[in-house]
C-alpha cells in the first residue's frame, strides 16, 4: 500500500515540477507609436521585469511610426535600448515592411536592434509560443 501511494505521489507531481521549469517569463511588447512617452514607457516597464525577473526574456517589436525609437539620430532612450541589447535583458526587433516603406536603411538603426520580416507575424509566434503580450499606446 505504501509502495502504491509513493508511486501515484510521484506520478500526480512529475508533471507539475515539469511545468514549473518550463515557465519561463515571457513578455512581448508591441509599439507603434511615435510619442516619446510611449518609448520611455516601454523601457521603464522592461527594467522592472527585469529587476524582479532577471530570468525574464523580453522583446519588443517595433513597427509603423514608432522607427524613430530605435533610430541613430532619433531616439531619445538609446543608451537605455542599447543597454538592454546589451546586457541580453532584451532584443528590438523592427519590421522590415514598415523599413521599406519609410525608406529606413538598417544602418541607421541603433546597434543591438535585429529586423524581422514582419512584426506582425513575431507577435503572433510568440504569442504562440506562450510569451505574455503588452501593447503599448
Amino acid at each position: 500500500m505504501k509502495k502504491n501511494s509513493i508511486i501515484i505521489a510521484a506520478l500526480v507531481l512529475i508533471p507539475v515540477f515539469s511545468m514549473a521549469q518550463s515557465n519561463a517569463y515571457k513578455v512581448i511588447f508591441d509599439i507603434t507609436s511615435d510619442d516619446t512617452a510611449a518609448h520611455k514607457t516601454v523601457i521603464r516597464q522592461m527594467r522592472g521585469i527585469s529587476q524582479s525577473r532577471p530570468d525574464a526574456q523580453l522583446e519588443v517589436a517595433i513597427y509603423g511610426n514608432a522607427l524613430s525609437m530605435v533610430m541613430k539620430d532619433k531616439s531619445i532612450i538609446a543608451e537605455a535600448v542599447q543597454e538592454l541589447s546589451r546586457n541580453k535583458k532584451a532584443s528590438f526587433k523592427v519590421c522590415a515592411a514598415t523599413m521599406k516603406r519609410h525608406n529606413i536603411d538598417k544602418s541607421q538603426l541603433l546597434p543591438g536592434v535585429d529586423v524581422v520580416p514582419d512584426a506582425i507575424f513575431e507577435i503572433v509566434s510568440k504569442q504562440h509560443e506562450g510569451w505574455g503580450y503588452i501593447k503599448v499606446m
